[in-house]
């Protein structure tokens, strides 16, 4: 595995450190370890960024967020899940997984210089 795919990993992970940090923190220092998981986050983002097309690296880190929070939501804080949820969290991974996808599909642009994605 490339590098830059576990970026987007620990990326995606660590934005639902600071999301849950954001549902859980109560006192002042709480948030010190939130601004530093988000600075960490970051960094990761930035990472992923460096050799990953950038809209690619944000549909993932995004839809990770909105997944991963949904789920936390449903099992760390008692939310319900509905038919509805399920169908919009399918929707956003076939969107992310298509993007991913479409930027490997080589363009009319690479066939006529014979460029291979």
């Amino acid at each position: 595995m490339q590098k830059e795919w576990l970026y987007v990993g620990l990326t995606s992970l660590f934005e639902l450190f600071w999301i849950f940090g954001f549902n859980v923190a109560s006192s002042w220092w709480h948030w010190i370890i939130i601004v530093s998981i988000i600075a960490i986050d970051f960094h990761f983002l930035s990472k992923a960024c460096e050799n990953l097309p950038t809209g690619t690296v944000y549909a993932i880190f995004a839809g990770a967020g909105a997944i991963g929070t949904t789920l936390m939501d449903i099992f760390i804080f008692d939310g319900e899940f509905n038919a509805i949820k399920g169908i919009f969290m399918f929707i956003l991974i076939s969107g992310v997984i298509g993007l991913k996808l479409a930027d490997n599909a080589p363009t009319d642009h690479d066939e006529k210089k014979g460029v291979n994605a």
